[in-house]
């Protein structure tokens, strides 16, 4: 059992909760050693289900005198029990919800009551490098950062089997689509475009589906929190910028195995692809984690010089997975900042020990890199 960054204590103490997460986050494990006082409500139980399904009220009418707070697990399961939470909620100040689930989708797409903000809407990421320790690097490009996979002692073939019962089987279960054999398929193509711009009409053409539900399978993963977007950085005006978004997996582990990859090595190639993946998913979870306003982008310009990764508009980041960073390296850091007061312009590559350059660029090891990001440091 790891200590999670997520301080759901605080949260809770200003608004209820909506908890979204993939499974096998740790949502229910997280929520039961925090709050292991706490009415607990498990959707995913038939019984349970069937009564509350047949009579929402019995929620209400079941709440005993004195109960603070009410964990609803799997709510998007039953959207119809949000209008008695809401009325619940509106009766007693002093009581909190918190509801999670592993897709808003059905609640977003079906017009449910998300509470007109009585409730914030968090995630719950997979383990991070503050919660895991800064060492295991390397398990976490080839296995992941699931908190029920990176300690197995046959995380590979858990990791199959979450691919197959989770990301296939349940995307047909809930009625996400009507093919749960091109949106297979629809996932290999996707995961070989992993980190990649996004390019609708020649992935659709590898798939050989129209545009259109490509588009809408991609809404799935983001919907079910397997994906997210990164959006390009268009500000720039002196360099025009391409505007095409890049698409990244919530787990590395997820995509190894949809690639049936072997081993990730040092010093391959996708090693480098690996380790810019990983920095996203940190920086990700950081900025998600401290409620951060700050948009997360990267930058390219139309004569393809790249910056990995944009975080507001000051600070801007390169991964490299060389041992010795270069010129080359950032040379796409100080274009962009002739555009931008950049606060920060950070190389991320294997070298020993951080530096900063005549540039005022600052090179540091991962390790190091991220227990700045950890601490607060790197970003304000």
């Amino acid at each position: 059992m790891y200590s999670r960054i997520l301080d759901l204590r605080e949260v809770i103490k200003e608004r209820s909760i909506f908890l979204f997460g993939p499974r096998q986050t740790g949502k229910s494990t997280l929520l039961k050693t925090v709050f292991p006082d706490a009415r607990y409500i498990d959707l995913l139980e038939a019984d349970t289900f069937r009564r509350l399904s047949a009579r929402p009220e019995e929620l209400r009418q079941s709440l005993l005198p004195g109960e603070k707070l009410v964990i609803i697990d799997e709510v998007q399961k039953l959207p119809s029990v949000l209008d008695e939470v809401q009325l619940l909620l509106d009766r007693n100040k002093d009581l909190h919800f918190i509801l999670t689930g592993s897709s808003a989708r059905k609640l977003k797409r079906g017009k449910a009551n998300l509470l007109g903000g009585r409730a914030w809407f968090i995630n719950l990421h997979p383990l991070v490098s503050a919660e895991l320790g800064f060492s295991r690097l390397k398990d976490r490009l080839n296995i992941g950062s699931l908190p029920g996979i990176i300690d197995s002692a046959d995380a590979r073939e858990d990791l199959k089997a979450y691919v197959g019962c989770y990301l296939k089987e349940e995307i047909k279960a809930e009625g996400l689509t009507r093919s749960i054999e091109n949106f297979s398929r629809f996932l290999e193509v996707a995961a070989l475009s992993n980190g990649e711009q996004l390019n609708f009409a020649s992935v659709a053409n590898d798939v050989g589906m129209p545009v259109r539900t490509l588009r809408e399978y991609y809404k799935i993963l983001e919907d079910t929190l397997i994906g997210a977007e990164l959006p390009s950085y268009t500000k720039t005006v002196k360099r025009k910028a391409v505007s095409i978004s890049k698409f990244f997996f919530f787990d590395l582990g997820v995509v190894n195995i949809l690639l049936r990859r072997g081993a990730i090595n040092e010093g391959s190639e996708l090693f480098a692809k690996a380790l810019e993946h990983q920095v996203f998913l940190e920086l990700k979870a950081y900025l998600d984690y401290c409620r951060s306003e700050r948009d997360l982008r990267y930058w390219r310009s139309r004569s393809k010089v790249e910056v990995d990764f944009v975080v507001g508009d000051d600070v801007a980041i390169k991964v490299k997975a060389t041992g010795r960073s270069s010129a080359a390296d950032r040379k796409g850091l100080l274009m962009l900042g002739e555009e931008l007061k950049l606060r920060r312009k950070i190389i991320i590559c294997n070298e020993l020990r951080y530096r900063k350059d005549e540039f005022g660029v600052e090179v540091y090891p991962i390790d190091v890199f991220l227990q700045e990001l950890w601490a607060g440091k790197i970003i304000e």
